[in-house]
């Protein structure tokens, strides 16, 4: 039925990093949707909020702290999301990190823990979802959240370019692989997206805020939103022939990995 292409109610979903900004935002409007939802951050502080936003708004929503660097905390909320409602349709890797620091400046400590939480957190929480998924024979849809900047490479964040563009290439070997068992495997790369607490950071004075939306066509900055309907496209049957894509949702970058245009997720 057309009329329910893009339905995603009753979907199983766990959103990754939905404690904040863009992943918060995925995850109220998957919840709006009629979405079961699970959302992960590292800290309770950040989850609290969001769940008791939902709630109050009559979506169903868990709650889990979960480092994505550890795989026995992504199992347990893997294995939690099953527990409760039986399967998992959608997983959203969301969940990043970065700084802004010249490249010779990174030590590699830090260049590896940006590598760790942006591109092996994503394959941890894939490969421990996608297990489930060819468990249940139920197939289900994978969305990584990427970057602009792993597209175009950034300056002050090289590590987090790297890692991001690490996340591009691996949802596409995930999608030629897993698509035996049903499972789409895609990818969404915003560009400069305002959301709380990163727009002070990355563009912290009005100038730096005008050549970050003048480096793109639309000549503005993106919402949360604006990347959660995306990944609604991407986790119903409206996308039923898309895989191992990545969506630049960025208001056409004009000028990509300058310092000005810069992103985290």
């Amino acid at each position: 039925m057309t009329d329910q292409a893009f339905d995603i109610s009753g979907k199983v979903t766990i959103v990754t990093g939905g404690g904040t900004g863009i992943g918060a935002e995925i995850a109220k409007e998957f919840c709006r949707r009629g979405a079961q939802v699970m959302i992960t951050s590292r800290t309770m502080d950040h989850l609290g909020p969001v769940a008791e936003e939902i709630k109050k708004a009559g979506g169903t929503v868990e709650a889990m702290v979960c480092d994505v660097r550890h795989s026995d905390q992504v199992e347990a909320v893997v294995n939690k999301t099953v527990e409760i409602w039986g399967r998992v349709d959608v997983l959203i890797n969301n969940a990043g990190a970065s700084f802004v620091a010249h490249a010779h400046e990174i030590s590699p400590n830090g260049f590896a823990t940006i590598v760790a939480i942006n591109l092996n957190g994503t394959f941890v929480f894939s490969r421990a979802v996608a297990r489930v998924m060819m468990a249940k024979k139920t197939g289900g849809n994978i969305i990584n959240i990427s970057s602009d900047a792993g597209v175009y490479g950034s300056a002050t964040m090289c590590h987090y370019g790297a890692a991001k563009a690490g996340v591009i290439n691996l949802t596409r070997s995930l999608a030629i692989e897993w698509a035996p068992y049903g499972i789409r495997v895609n990818c969404i790369s915003p560009g400069p997206i305002e959301t709380a607490g990163v727009k002070e950071v990355l563009w912290p004075t009005p100038e730096l805020q005008e050549r970050a939306i003048n480096a793109t066509a639309l000549k503005r900055f993106g919402t949360g939103l604006e990347i959660a309907w995306p990944c609604v496209f991407l986790a119903s049957r409206a996308s039923g022939y898309i895989t191992g894509v990545n969506l630049q949702v960025d208001g056409c970058m004009l000028r990509s990995g300058s310092p000005e245009s810069r992103l985290i997720v």
